[in-house]
């Protein structure tokens, strides 16, 4: 299982979500988890997107997300001792939000084998 599904729905789902407190409020709370967990920020961050007016199909991803966590508890920045070798690593995804064609670019540096930043952010400008 991954954090968030592998395709997109082509057909856009409007339902509007029955209770958008709780959307936000789950959202909110994966925004402090995902401090300790990299292998969520994608997802947490395409959540988050949505917590103005969030839709059905956005609490089944929402979902997907707290049942992927729950699978992954031992999940987490294990702190090794090692060599202290600067490395860091960026991606983008161009042009994969389908609604503004914007892309989405991260990062994560490592000290050693210890992760000790991390960055994963909408781009300003359109691809």
């Amino acid at each position: 299982m991954t954090p968030s599904p592998t395709k997109q729905n082509k057909i856009p789902n409007i339902q509007p979500y029955s209770d958008p407190h709780l959307f936000c409020k789950l959202a909110g709370s994966l925004q402090y988890l995902f401090i300790t967990r990299p292998d969520i920020a994608f997802a947490v961050n395409s959540i988050c997107q949505q917590m103005h007016h969030p839709r059905n199909c956005d609490f089944q991803a929402l979902k997907r997300l707290l049942r992927y966590i729950s699978g992954t508890l031992d999940f987490g920045l294990p702190l090794t001792i090692g060599d202290l070798c600067l490395r860091t690593y960026t991606d983008a995804d161009w042009a994969a939000d389908t609604t503004d064609r914007k892309s989405i670019s991260g990062f994560c540096t490592f000290l050693g084998h210890n992760l000790i930043s991390w960055s994963v952010k909408k781009q300003t400008t359109v691809a």
